[in-house]
């Protein structure tokens, strides 16, 4: 199993200030959205609307810059339906950010202006949907509130299609760009196998993973053994040799007449320089990466003069709610409920996580995680994962990830095409005569 999940032992958490009349709640996404945020959202916002303890529902448009601009969604003029709906929609139905406060110490203001809007709009509870990042925000925005007298419940919601946060078995959205990298692998290599003798010989598929090659490692599912496809997974975890890369590829190509490669973005050579290093940075100061498929390719046209196709997945992977996971449907829609529950308890800054009771037959519960446990940390694919070569995944592995991509959950579709919802996005009038301007 991945790194496990475990549940907090004796509660140690702060406990809001008993209330006399409901408080209001605030929920955002954050960060690079997936197929089944909305799931999450969906589960926050229902349990929220049926709880004694929550006045009125508010969402960021745009995320937490919604907060910090006082651009704030009325929820409650959503209609059920639509609600409901948001469970089989991709993408922000609120509209996400990838916008990162800093420390306390760097800029307080940030974190003073969420207080007073959240002051200003009587906010108590704080659902944030995001990724190591996200949960960081949460938990400084849990130490300011009440250092400001305004004590503020948050609750972290998971979501990452990278699947790389711990104490978690996996994260909500990776089940689905899972099964998705595994469904296109299979059915792009029968298109490749049947054409090889005559024409491509070599196909790349870029997935997303800059530091864990979780998203790579799904790939593998789409064969068992050495002979089937993908023949090549190239893993951050694992430093890149070009050398033993290029053989491995003539090798593939002179035994079963093509070569299938999985490349994670995050694919790096032993001094941790990414093959795909485009030299800039992005909003979260993370390297931007430039599109490894095409780097891995020139090696290897230069070095056999195969003839190759690439493809990167990029956000039709993470955006695929056709083939989604009907587990990760689930699971997405499970932590958004518990969010809630928590928080109405009086449970702070903490963050459900899928504990794994077994694998075969696949049983899992919701437990929680102390947000300081998670915030800034990743769950990088374990070494027992992969294969001794380097090259792909192990049984042990295979058991892990099988679950998670399990059953489907089909949108409704509407002459031929996904019906999808759209909301309102009533707009919350603004109280506050200060205006804030993100920079």
């Amino acid at each position: 199993m991945a790194q496990p999940a475990r549940t907090a032992g004796p509660l140690r958490y702060s406990l809001p200030m008993k209330k006399t009349t409901p408080k209001n709640a605030f929920y955002a996404q954050s960060g690079g959205v997936s197929a089944v945020i909305n799931a999450s959202a969906c589960g926050v916002i229902e349990t929220a609307l049926r709880s004694r303890h929550i006045n009125r529902v508010y969402a960021g448009r745009h995320g937490i810059i919604g907060a910090l601009t006082e651009d704030l969604i009325d929820v409650n003029r959503e209609s059920a339906a639509t609600i409901r709906a948001l469970r089989h929609t991709p993408a922000g139905a609120f509209g996400s950010a990838r916008f990162k406060l800093k420390g306390l110490e760097q800029n307080r203001a940030e974190y003073e202006r969420l207080i007073e809007v959240f002051r200003a709009h009587d906010i108590g509870y704080f659902f944030y949907n995001g990724g190591n990042d996200s949960m960081d925000t949460a938990l400084k925005v849990s130490q300011i509130g009440a250092s400001l007298g305004f004590p503020i419940t948050c609750v972290g919601v998971p979501k990452t299609v990278d699947n790389d946060l711990p104490h978690t078995d996996c994260c909500p959205g990776f089940g689905s760009v899972a099964k998705y990298v595994a469904v296109s692998t299979r059915e792009a290599a029968l298109d490749v196998a049947s054409m090889a003798r005559t024409s491509t010989k070599v196909f790349v598929l870029e997935v997303m993973g800059r530091h864990a090659g979780w998203i790579a490692a799904a790939g593998g599912l789409a064969g068992h053994g050495l002979d089937e496809p993908p023949h090549i997974i190239l893993f951050p975890e694992v430093a890149f040799d070009g050398q033993r890369f290029l053989e491995r590829v003539r090798q593939s190509v002179t035994d079963y007449g093509y070569c299938v490669i999985i490349a994670s973005e995050g694919a790096a050579y032993a001094d941790g320089k990414f093959l795909a290093d485009a030299g800039t940075r992005d909003a979260f100061g993370h390297t931007q990466l430039g599109g490894v498929a095409p780097v891995i390719a020139n090696m290897v046209r230069e070095a056999h003069g195969y003839k190759y196709h690439w493809a990167v997945a990029d956000y039709l992977q993470r955006s695929a709610r056709h083939i989604a996971s009907r587990v990760d449907v689930e699971q997405a829609y499970a932590v958004g409920k518990a969010a809630v529950e928590l928080a109405v308890k009086g449970v702070n800054a903490v963050m459900p996580t899928i504990v794994r009771k077994s694998s075969r037959p696949y049983r899992w519960t919701i437990g929680h995680a102390p947000l300081a446990a998670v915030a800034n940390k990743e769950k990088k694919v374990p070494r027992e994962y992969i294969r001794a070569d380097g090259f792909g995944i192990t049984a042990a592995c295979r058991r892990y990830l099988e679950p998670l991509i399990a059953g489907e959950a089909y949108p409704p579709y509407r002459d031929g095409l996904p019906d999808y919802v759209r909301i309102k996005g009533v707009p919350v009038r603004r109280k506050l005569t200060t205006q804030y301007q993100v920079k």
